[in-house]
C-alpha cells in the first residue's frame, strides 16, 4: 500500500472564522456584543484552554452569554464572527473556568472539531501577548487594551503596540534517499525533527535557512524550495516550511543546540514498526515536511 502523507498542517488555521477587523474600532458595537446573549466566549486559565466532553472526543467550552448569565468585561478579546455570532476569549489568569477542564492546546488539538483548535490558538496567542505587554516598551507606562484586544495603547506617550508574530524557518534537508533529522535536548524522548530557527533582523528567509543549518549541524544547503506555512501559537510564531538539498553528508552538530543529528533513509522511516526515531507530532509542519518527502515516488 502506498504511503499517504498527512495533509498540509492547517490545524491552527480557521477558515470558518471571519476576523471582522472592521469591528475592532467600533467601540459601541463591541460593547453591545459583550452584552449580547448570542455572543460566545472561550476561556483561558494559565494559558490552558477550557475543554469539555469525553477524552476521545473533546470540544471547547464555549457558552453563549445567555447560557453564562452574565456580560463580558472589557478585557475580553474579540476573536471574530462565526455563524452569525460574535466570539470572544476571556483570560481568567490563574482562576479556573466556569466549567470544563483547563488543558494544554497541543494535547487536544488533533481531537477537536474542525476550526476549534484554530480559534483556541488565536485566543492563546493573544492571551500570551497581552500578558507580556502590559507596559509600554518606550516609557514603561501601563498600557490599555484597545481595538477589541488587538492592540494596546500607552496613555503616557500615546504609542500603540500590536501583537507580535515571530517568523521562523523550518527545513527538511535531503541528500539523495536520505533526510536529515536532529534532536534537541528539549524534545520528548526519542523524538527527532527537522531543523528550524528564527529569522534575525536584516535577514532574508534564504539567509536564515543557510545560517541555521550551518550553525546547527555544519551542513551547507542549496536549492531551497518553499513548501508552506503554519501559525504556531506556542507562543507566537509563523513557521515557514522549506525543503533543501545538502551539499555533503558530513555532520558537525552544535552541542549547545543539538543533542544528536543523523541521516535517515526513506525506507527505514517508512518501516513504522521498526522506525529508529520518533517523528514530530502530526499537528506540526515538521511532520508534514517529512511525510511529504516520504510519499514521493522515486
Amino acid at each position: 500500500m502506498p504511503f499517504v502523507p498527512a495533509a498540509s498542517p492547517q490545524v491552527y488555521v480557521n477558515p470558518g472564522l471571519d476576523r471582522a477587523a472592521h469591528r475592532r474600532r467600533d467601540a459601541a458595537w463591541l460593547d453591545a456584543r459583550r452584552r449580547d446573549p448570542g455572543t460566545r466566549v472561550v476561556f483561558l486559565s494559565d494559558l490552558k484552554v477550557a475543554i469539555i466532553g469525553p477524552e476521545e472526543a473533546p470540544y471547547a467550552y464555549a457558552p453563549s452569554l445567555g447560557e453564562l448569565g452574565e456580560s463580558l468585561p472589557e478585557e475580553a478579546v474579540f476573536l471574530g464572527e462565526r455563524e452569525g455570532a460574535a466570539w470572544f476569549a476571556l483570560d481568567l489568569g490563574d482562576r479556573p473556568p466556569p466549567a470544563g477542564r483547563p488543558m494544554e492546546l497541543r494535547a487536544v488539538s488533533l481531537l477537536l472539531p474542525a476550526g476549534e483548535a484554530a480559534m483556541l490558538a488565536e485566543a492563546r496567542a493573544l492571551g500570551h501577548w497581552h500578558r507580556s505587554h502590559r507596559h509600554c516598551g518606550w516609557c514603561g507606562t501601563a498600557t490599555l487594551a484597545v481595538q477589541g484586544g488587538h492592540a494596546r495603547r500607552c496613555p503616557g506617550c500615546g504609542r500603540e503596540h500590536f501583537p507580535r508574530t515571530d517568523p521562523a524557518v523550518i527545513v527538511l534537508v535531503t541528500h539523495g534517499e536520505q533526510c536529515l533529522l536532529a534532536r534537541s535536548p528539549r524534545f520528548p524522548p526519542g523524538m527527532y525533527s527537522t531543523l528550524a530557527g528564527f529569522v534575525e533582523p536584516g535577514e532574508s528567509l534564504e539567509q536564515t535557512l543557510a545560517r541555521e543549518v550551518l550553525e546547527e549541524v555544519g551542513v551547507e544547503i542549496e536549492s531551497a524550495i518553499y513548501r508552506g506555512s503554519q501559525p504556531w501559537p506556542f507562543p507566537q510564531s509563523l513557521m515557514l516550511g522549506f525543503r533543501a538539498q545538502a551539499r555533503s553528508t558530513r555532520l558537525v552538530p552544535d552541542p549547545e543546540e543539538i543533542e544528536d543529528a543523523r541521516w535517515l533513509g526513506r525506507a527505514e522511516l517508512l518501516d513504522e514498526p521498526n522506525r529508529p526515531v520518533r517523528l514530530p507530532s502530526p499537528d506540526s509542519i515538521a511532520r508534514f515536511l517529512i511525510e511529504e518527502w516520504l510519499a514521493e515516488v522515486v
